[in-house]
């Protein structure tokens, strides 16, 4: 079976609230193994449509928030979860958090803070107000995708962890946009919407508001249902994918984009998406396999 084929019989599954026989029993047969093979759980959540139900499951495994020897889970479990405790309880004893607060994402920031020895000087060091707030991003996202808050705490951590590797290649990703904008089979009339880009500054050394939608792999840009799809391709090691996403967007409000007059007009602008029905996430998963052999980064 071809990639296209395989990603259009997953899309339809997907589109009437089911999935491939066969994929879910390769899914089904990875989890089931004694020793869960680590290259193998990557691949399936880099190529495929990952079960909402098992998602969290094939996160902690990925990330290595659980063990891949299955008879070692339930001990590794009860761990993280008595640390989750131990910092939950430490933050409220301090009095850094009420834990009658509805602002659930705030309690799990100051934990994260305690965890990492920068509660009582978590803005000493340069740049850390927005490293706090990409992992704050981060935690509203994905409290809002699972249940189980001992869970969502630890895939947190794992996935912000995730997102520095991106913080990292931000240039180059920065540089890839820019060149796949520009790309003649695009059309011409990209190449004048690339060029108001430009004009608004969108890609100055300066600017960081492509940058922190890449580190945070667009978290509260896009509905969290939808998102999590691509955050199924980051954790698989998909770092390109969210340039990908962004050029949806970009062809989404392209009718918009001259009557701008500033990025913070655009941010707004794009921040009004959300993308509930999952149509450009969609598109942006279809390109990206498309063009995930022949894209490269700039040099």
């Amino acid at each position: 079976m071809t990639t296209d084929e395989r990603n259009f019989r997953s899309s339809y599954y997907e589109k009437v609230g089911c999935f491939s026989v066969e994929e879910k029993k390769s899914l089904d047969k990875l989890l089931q193994d004694d020793i869960r093979n680590l290259a193998k759980l990557k691949h399936f959540v880099y190529t495929y449509t990952v079960p909402a139900q098992q998602r969290s499951l094939l996160w902690s495994l990925i990330m290595g928030i659980m063990p891949l020897h299955k008879s070692n889970t339930e001990y590794v479990r009860e761990q993280r979860r008595q640390v989750y405790e131990d910092l939950l309880r430490a933050v409220t004893v301090m009095r850094c958090v009420d834990l009658d607060s509805k602002s659930r994402d705030l309690v799990l920031h100051k934990m994260w803070l305690l965890e990492n020895n920068r509660l009582l000087h978590s803005n000493i060091r340069a740049g850390a107000q927005a490293d706090d707030n990409h992992f704050v991003e981060i935690v509203r996202t994905l409290l809002d995708i699972f249940d189980d808050e001992v869970e969502t705490y630890w895939i947190a951590k794992e996935f912000y962890q995730y997102t520095r590797d991106l913080k990292k290649e931000c240039g180059k990703l920065k540089e890839l946009t820019q060149i796949l904008l520009k790309r003649e089979d695009i059309g011409l009339f990209y190449l004048f919407y690339f060029s108001r880009l430009e004009k608004l500054g969108l890609f100055d050394i300066n600017s960081k508001l492509v940058e922190n939608w890449y580190i945070t792999c667009f978290a509260g840009v896009i509905c969290e249902t939808m998102l999590v799809k691509i955050w199924d391709k980051v954790c698989g090691g998909a770092k390109k994918i969210v340039v990908f996403l962004f050029l949806e967007l970009v062809k989404d409000i392209k009718s918009l984009i001259f009557d701008l007059s500033s990025q913070e007009e655009l941010k707004a602008l794009i921040e009004t998406v959300k993308d509930k029905d999952g149509v450009i996430v969609n598109k942006a998963i279809k390109s990206w396999h498309s063009n995930n052999s022949e894209v490269e980064y700039a040099h």
